[in-house]
């Protein structure tokens, strides 16, 4: 079957589920997950301290049994077990470090003395590095160096210098069979999956890839890596192609495109070439979410992209990933709402979206620890993870240490089931979204009209549903001159603050084909009220001494009917939502009490949790509008 023919396919295929209707499949469920944790099989994980704990703990982790820390040795238990998990560990030399130092390097019967000695010295120097208690520094100085990201993808050469696909291979098998031997549909859901981790000149393009496959199907491929291709569209089109092939169902996720030095979400390709509509229908097919939130910060948009939002200011994470110190310079290609407004004014120019991402947030944890909660975060880098170990070494570069990450995030999944189908059917549909660790429950529907919808009927839900769309999808067309409504509603999590308030963000592309955001406050606790727009900040009660705070501040749950009163018909749009939590401590502060700091060394004392829903799209009837 032609590639192309495969693309167009895999895209205008109606996603299970998408749309309700009297008679149709039940409401679905509430899941919570990480699709984005590292093992002891990551170079990077090993050479930082995770020495011990394996896929094999994450799942024991994630499902709430106590395990031991890699690091500390210390007992250690998640506060309230997943549903489900991908142990996404690193494509590249995938399991090599940890066998090299704890096994031996097998070569290919057929292989050459070069290759031979070449993973001799690869074995003995990782030990030598690992017993002097030196491997961090080598990982630091495997971080790629600042550059043109295109021109120095263009000039990677093909393969690697050292043959180790065997043990590769190996590690391979025996990590689909462990996520085989956990899996338990309806109660715990595990993924085969992996981190494909292109930086070309310092640029993080790095994707989470999860499958539907078992592993027996995983047997018979083995996962693409950036020394295949540091290209992102090679690595869809191997998974289009392997998906054709197999039956197996994939998905690309990225992350951090905080630090990816504006190409994540660019104008054009990494290869330097206008967005093709094949590129953008590929894109769309493979990479229907992103992560917006995870230990190495935030990317739903910065201070300097939206001047205007008072909340834009938050878990900046201010590193790249190189060597050498450059000062971090947000673009408008890093940051998810800046995307969106891309892929509008895409649309306008083009007719195609290639940025129609929905949002869900994950840890990338290096401890194999799914550890997103403030009172309970176990660090991204097992040997970074104390409060005593957070800082790097007197004497060093300005880098990113403990005190620099987020005990963020988790990805909230609205599934007709737990198990592998259901729940990338959800990720495919977008109904999907994202928190920053805490469990605010949100659901989000639009609709051209509710009718006389009742948010305290414990129905609601499933009446929003037959009359409109959830969150992640497409608004139908519209009669002439009405706007859309949407009905939310977000509950707080119990074992964590009460809600300050709901919000709305807008974004849409004008005539000229400019975009614009807007941020309405749309329902609130208290007895604030809005000037222009803005509304007073809830109270910060957080103890500086202790980290004690009031529980009983702000909201229990808060609801809401809201009607765009700027909307114009012939204008693409699309909107989302965004709850925010009442002040709480972050784990930075909870680590200067517990070393008798008066604050943390980096970073601030509090964080205002909040969840991000999937967006919803609205696009003229008439497309000859949007041009006009």
């Amino acid at each position: 079957m032609p590639f192309l023919l495969i693309c167009l396919l895999l895209f205008f295929a109606p996603p299970a589920n998408a749309t309700s209707a009297t008679g149709a499949a039940p409401a679905p469920i509430l899941l919570w997950g990480d699709t984005h944790v590292h093992s002891a099989y990551s170079f990077d994980a090993f050479l930082n301290g995770n020495h011990s704990a394996t896929p094999d703990t994450a799942y024991r982790f994630a499902r709430g049994e106590p395990v031991i820390h890699p690091f500390t040795r210390a007992r250690v238990q998640i506060d309230q077990p997943l549903d489900f998990i991908v142990v996404a560990d690193h494509a590249e030399f995938y399991g090599v470090a940890r066998k090299a130092f704890y096994g031996d390097l097998d070569s290919a019967d057929d292989a050459g003395p070069i290759d031979r000695l070449a993973l001799w010295f690869t074995k003995h120097f990782i030990r030598y590095l690992v017993n002097q208690g030196s491997a961090s520094a080598l990982f630091g100085k495997m971080l790629p160096k600042p550059g043109d990201a295109s021109a120095e993808a263009l000039a990677q050469p093909a393969g690697s210098p050292v043959d180790t696909s065997l043990v590769e291979r190996s590690v391979w098998e025996e990590a689909t069979q462990l996520a085989d031997h956990y899996y338990t549909p309806g109660e715990f859901t595990t993924f085969i999956g992996w981190e494909w981790s292109s930086t070309p000149g310092a640029a993080n393009l790095h994707r989470v890839v999860m499958s539907s496959a078992n592993a027996q199907q995983a047997a018979d491929f083995r996962p693409f890596s950036a020394v295949d291709s540091p290209f992102p569209e090679d690595l869809w089109r191997w998974l289009a192609d392997t998906q054709a092939q197999s039956g197996v169902q994939f998905l690309s996720i990225p992350h951090n495109s905080n630090i990816s030095k504006g190409y994540m979400f660019d104008l054009r390709t990494l290869r330097g070439k206008p967005l093709s509509e094949a590129y953008m229908q590929l894109r769309r097919a493979i990479e229907p979410v992103a992560e917006i939130t995870q230990i190495k910060g935030d990317s739903e948009t910065h201070e300097i992209l939206s001047p205007d939002d008072e909340f834009a200011q938050f878990e900046t994470y201010g590193w790249y990933m190189q060597q050498g110190y450059e000062p971090y310079q947000p673009q408008a290609g890093d940051y998810l709402r800046s995307a969106l407004l891309r892929g509008l004014s895409i649309e306008h120019k083009q007719g195609s979206n290639p940025y129609q991402l929905g949002f869900i947030g994950s840890t990338d944890s290096h401890t194999a620890l799914s550890s997103a909660e403030e009172n309970n975060f176990q660090g991204k880098h097992a040997n970074q993870s104390t409060p005593e170990t957070k800082s790097l070494p007197e004497g060093s570069d300005p880098d990113a240490s403990g005190w620099s990450m987020s005990a963020s995030g988790r990805a909230a999944v609205w599934a007709h089931s737990n198990s592998r189908e259901a729940i990338i059917a959800a990720l495919k549909r977008r109904e999907v979204y994202a928190t920053t660790g805490t469990r605010i429950a949100l659901q989000v529907f639009a609709s051209w009209d509710f009718g006389d919808l009742n948010l305290k009927h414990n129905q609601w839900p499933q009446l929003a549903r037959n009359r409109g769309v959830a969150m992640g999808a497409n608004l139908p067309n519209a009669a002439t001159g009405s706007a859309p409504e949407f009905a939310v509603i977000a509950q707080h999590d119990p074992r964590s603050a009460k809600l300050d308030r709901l919000q709305m963000v807008k974004g849409w592309v004008d005539y000229k084909g400019e975009t614009h955001e807007k941020i309405y406050n749309i329902a609130w606790s208290g007895e604030r009220s809005l000037n222009k727009g803005k509304l007073p900040a809830i109270a910060d009660t957080v103890n500086r001494r202790t980290g004690a705070y009031d529980k009983e501040l702000g909201a229990a749950q808060l609801a809401a009917r809201w009607r765009d009163p700027d909307f114009d018909p012939a204008q693409s749009a699309f909107y989302y939502v965004r709850v925010l939590e009442a002040p709480t401590p972050k784990h930075l502060l909870l680590d200067a009490v517990a070393l008798g700091l008066k604050a943390p060394l980096e970073g601030a004392a509090i964080i205002q949790e909040r969840a991000y829903s999937s967006p919803v799209w609205y696009r003229p009837v008439d497309s000859s509008l949007i041009t006009h």
